[in-house]
């Protein structure tokens, strides 16, 4: 009887702790999300009702389209997990994707493929898909929290915060709904062109990638300026 007592007892004692933990876990995530809401927070207290944060995936590939989303998320929604969209694993990135799209007041993706991007360049490329996404939030916001720099081709006013999918939620929102939307795409592309491996690289320049290139030569979805150091 003792001895089960004892057993009881750890039992207990090893639930409690794991409970605690969850607690000092959960107050942790609450704090760091608060924090990351500090630029939303100030905007709301100057007068701003609608709050939108921007961020483009895809810059840097050598295959595949650049994608931006624009979100407005409710005030004071607080998504536990949030964060730059790169700090996080592809499941994740997907669970918070659905709870995004379901939740936010408004979400808007702009799609700009490999062929507009040889003929503008990537960087006009990037901010038009960052246009086309801001173009399609309906309500229209009062400010757009944007990363690294604003975007003149986009008629609202905006907040540009350096590493701000790391600093401001809507941003990183944002940078989840873009990358989430750009590799179910690529995924798309590897069922077609098998050889190239998109599914691990996404169209990033990996050795794997490069080789194949120099293999295979291009496909229809690579971006022929970003390429041509590789081709014959």
């Amino acid at each position: 009887m003792m001895e089960q007592e004892r057993e009881m007892s750890r039992k207990e004692r090893k639930q409690a702790e794991k409970l605690e933990k969850q607690r000092l876990a959960h107050e942790k995530e609450m704090l760091r999300l608060e924090n990351m809401y500090t630029y939303e927070r100030q905007a709301y207290q100057k007068g701003c009702r609608l709050i939108a944060g921007m961020d483009e995936a895809g810059r840097g590939p050598l295959a595949g389209p650049v994608v931006a989303a624009c979100v407005i998320l409710p005030e004071g929604f607080l998504i536990e997990g949030v964060n730059d969209s790169k700090k996080l694993s592809a499941k994740k990135r997907e669970m918070l994707y659905d709870i995004i799209m379901e939740k936010a007041v408004s979400v808007g993706i702009g799609i700009v493929d490999e062929k507009t991007i040889d003929e503008i360049n990537i960087l006009k490329a990037a901010k038009l898909a960052m246009k086309i996404a801001a173009e399609q939030l309906k309500p229209v916001p009062d400010l757009i929290l944007v990363d690294a720099v604003e975007v003149k081709e986009v008629d609202i006013p905006q907040t540009a915060i350096v590493k701000g999918d790391a600093l401001s939620l809507s941003i990183a929102a944002a940078s989840i709904i873009a990358k989430v939307t750009r590799d179910r795409l690529i995924d798309e592309a590897d069922s077609i062109y098998p050889v190239y491996g998109f599914k691990d690289h996404k169209g990033y320049g990996t050795p794997k990638h490069i080789e194949a290139i120099k293999k295979h030569g291009i496909c229809p979805i690579h971006r022929i300026s970003f390429t041509k150091n590789f081709t014959v």
